[in-house]
C-alpha cells in the first residue's frame, strides 16, 4: 500500500510540475545535443521537439559530458535506452525517476527489516520528504543514484548474520559494486559510500578481538583464539576491505571524467563562507524533510513558519539522539546514522576545499531515506522484539501523526503550488496567451541555451514564435528583434547570471516612447508599437 501510494504522489508530481532547469541538460545530452545551435532568428517552439527526437549512442553521450557537463555517464546512458522504448518526452523521462524512487522505497523497507526498524512508518517518513519525492519526479539522476545506494547498503545489513567462514565475501564485493554505480551515476552518492565503509570499519575497531588487543597488547590478542580473531576485526576489516574493492571497480572510470569536468561549471556557486553555510545547510535541510511551506506565507509568517519547522527538525533530530541507543540492532543505528549524516558533512567538506557553497535541497536528499528510518526506529516501541512497530506511547503516535500531516501538506505543495515549482511553465502559457499565432516572444538565451531555453520551449505549444536576445545586444538590437511583428511579448525569465543581466536590458530597451503595453501575465509583457512597424 506504501508502494502504490508512493507511486501516486510521484506519478502525479511528475505530471503537474513544469518543466525545470535541468532537465533540459538531460534531454539535450541524451540526444547528443547539450549545446543546442539555436537560430539568431525567429523560430517555432516546435525546433525543441526535433532537437530532443534523436537519442544518442553511449560514447558520443560519454563524449560531451566530458565535455560539457559535471555528471557521470550512467544515468544518462540508462535513459536513453529508456527513451528507445518509451520515447523521448519530457514526461517519458521522468518516468525513469519514478520507476527508481519506487526502488528505493522498497529498499528503506528491506533495510527497516534488516535492522531491526519497522518498516511501514520508515517507508512512509521517507515518501513524505520533500527532497525524496522531488528527486523522484524530475528528470535527474539523483532516483537512480539514491535507489543504488540503497541497494546497497541493504546487503551491507544483509550480510550481518553469515558466518565468517562461509559465503564469501561477495555479498559485500556485490554491495560495494552498487554503491560504486551510485557514484558513477552522482558524484555525490560517494558520500553514502564512503559513509558504509567507515561504519565497516568502525564496527570492526569494536569488536571483540580489537578489544582484547587494546586491554592487553599483542598477547592478549593471540590468547584470545583464533575463532574469535576470525568472527571480530579480520572479518570486519576483511569486509571493509571487500566493499572497498567494489567500489575500486567503478574508480579509474569516475575519475576519468571527474578531471576532465573540473572547469566546465565555474561560478556556478558562490564563494564559501561557513556562517551562511550553515544557515543554508540547516534551511535545506529543514525544506527537505518538510518542504516548501514557508514559502506559502508572507511576512512575518513565513518568518515563523521557517522557524518552527527548523525548531521541529531540532527537536526530531534530539529525539532520535535521546532514544539511539534503542533504534534497531546495534550493527545497523550506527550505519544509518553516518548515512544520515555524511552528505550534510560532505557537502560543508566540499564546499570549504573548492571555496564554493554546493548546498541544496536536492543535495541533500540522499540523507531523507536514512532519517526517516532512525526517526521510525526512535518512534516504535523497544521494551520487546514482540512490540517493534507499535509505537511506544501516546506522545511517539501524536509526533508521528505530526510529521506525516505537514508531510502531507509539503507534497500537496509540491504537486499543486507554483512557489515550488520553476517559472518555464508559467512563463511559457503566459506568453502563448499573450503573443497569439501572430505575436513574438523574445527569450532570454541564458548561460548557454539550454537552462532557460530548453524548459521554456517544451512548455510553450509548438506554433508560438520565438527569438531569442541575449545581454550583449544594444538596445538598438532588441528594438530590431520585435521589428515586424504586431505584438511583442518580452520574457523576463531570469533564472541564471546571464538571463537576469539580459532581463534588465530588455526592460531598458522598451521602457522609451515608441511601445504600449498592452497585457501582462507570470514573467511575460505584451507590447505593440505605438507607430507602424517598419517594413523590415
Amino acid at each position: 500500500m506504501v508502494l502504490l501510494l508512493g507511486a501516486c504522489v510521484l506519478a502525479g508530481a511528475a505530471v503537474r510540475r513544469g518543466a525545470e532547469y535541468d532537465e533540459a541538460y538531460s534531454l539535450f545530452v541524451v540526444a547528443g545535443t547539450p549545446r543546442p545551435d539555436w537560430p539568431a532568428v525567429v523560430f517555432t517552439a516546435a525546433r525543441v521537439r526535433r532537437v530532443i527526437a534523436a537519442t544518442a549512442g553511449p560514447a558520443r553521450i560519454a563524449a560531451e559530458l566530458r565535455a560539457t557537463d559535471v555528471h557521470p555517464p550512467l544515468y544518462f546512458w540508462v535513459l536513453a535506452a529508456w527513451r528507445r522504448l518509451v520515447g523521448p518526452g519530457l514526461r517519458a523521462a521522468r518516468a525513469l525517476s519514478v520507476l527508481a524512487a519506487l526502488a528505493a522505497l522498497a529498499a528503506v523497507g528491506a533495510i527497516a527489516v534488516e535492522a531491526g526498524v519497522p518498516p511501514v512508518p520508515a517507508m512512509l517518513f521517507t515518501l513524505g520528504c520533500y527532497g525524496f519525492a522531488y528527486t523522484g519526479a524530475i528528470a535527474r539522476n539523483f532516483a537512480l543514484a539514491e535507489a543504488l545506494a540503497l541497494a546497497g547498503v541493504w546487503l551491507v545489513l544483509r550480510r550481518r548474520d553469515r558466518p565468517p567462514g562461509r559465503g564469501g565475501p561477495a555479498a559485500d564485493v556485490a554491495a560495494g559494486l552498487l554503491l560504486g554505480a551510485a557514484c558513477f551515476t552522482n558524484y555525490l552518492a560517494a558520500f553514502t559510500a564512503a559513509a558504509v565503509v567507515l561504519a565497516l570499519c568502525w564496527r570492526a575497531w569494536h569488536a571483540d578481538g580489537w578489544r582484547a588487543w587494546r586491554a592487553g597488547g599483542w598477547r592478549a590478542w593471540r590468547a584470545d583464539g583464533w575463532r574469535a580473531r576470525r568472527a571480530g576485526p579480520l572479518a570486519g576489516f576483511g569486509r571493509a576491505l571487500a566493499c572497498l574493492g567494489g567500489l575500486a571497480v567503478w574508480l579509474p572510470v569516475g575519475l576519468w571524467f571527474l578531471l576532465a569536468q573540473g572547469g566546465s561549471r565555474p561560478g556556478q556557486f558562490p564563494p564559501f563562507r561557513l556562517g551562511p553555510g550553515l544557515v543554508l545547510l540547516g534551511r535545506d535541510a529543514a525544506g527537505a524533510i518538510f518542504g516548501g511551506l514557508p514559502l506559502y506565507a508572507a511576512g512575518p509568517a513565513r518568518a515563523a513558519l521557517g522557524a518552527g519547522l527548523a525548531a521541529g527538525l531540532v527537536g526530531l533530530v534530539g529525539l532520535i539522539a535521546w532514544r539511539w541507543r534503542g533504534i534497531g540492532r546495534a550493527e545497523a543505528r550506527g550505519l544509518l546514522t553516518l548515512c544520515a549524516a555524511a552528505p550534510a558533512a560532505g557537502l560543508l567538506a566540499l564546499g570549504l576545499a573548492c571555496d564554493s557553497t554546493p548546498i541544496e535541497l536536492r543535495y541533500l536528499a540522499f540523507a531523507t531515506p536514512f532519517f526517516a528510518l532512525l526517526l521510525a526506529g526512535a518512534l516504535a516501541r523497544q521494551d520487546s522484539g514482540r512490540d517493534v512497530g507499535r509505537p511506544a506511547c501516546r506522545a511517539s503516535r501524536a509526533v508521528a501523526a505530526a510529521v506525516l500531516a505537514v508531510q502531507a501538506l509539503a507534497l500537496a505543495g509540491l504537486l499543486t503550488r507554483p512557489e515550488t515549482m520553476q517559472p518555464a511553465r508559467a512563463a511559457a502559457g503566459a506568453a502563448a496567451r499573450l503573443a497569439g499565432r501572430d505575436g513574438r516572444v523574445l527569450l532570454p538565451r541564458g548561460n548557454d541555451g539550454v537552462g532557460v531555453v530548453g524548459p521554456f520551449l517544451l512548455e510553450a505549444p509548438p506554433w508560438l514564435r520565438v527569438r531569442l536576445v541575449t545581454a550583449h545586444m544594444t538596445p538598438a538590437a532588441l528594438r530590431a528583434a520585435a521589428a515586424g511583428a504586431p505584438r511583442v511579448v518580452l520574457a523576463p525569465v531570469g533564472v541564471d547570471r546571464e538571463s537576469r543581466a539580459t532581463v534588465a536590458h530588455l526592460q531598458a530597451a522598451f521602457a522609451g516612447p515608441g511601445w504600449r503595453v498592452v497585457g501582462a501575465g507570470f514573467d511575460a509583457l505584451a507590447l505593440v508599437p505605438t507607430r507602424p512597424a517598419s517594413p523590415r
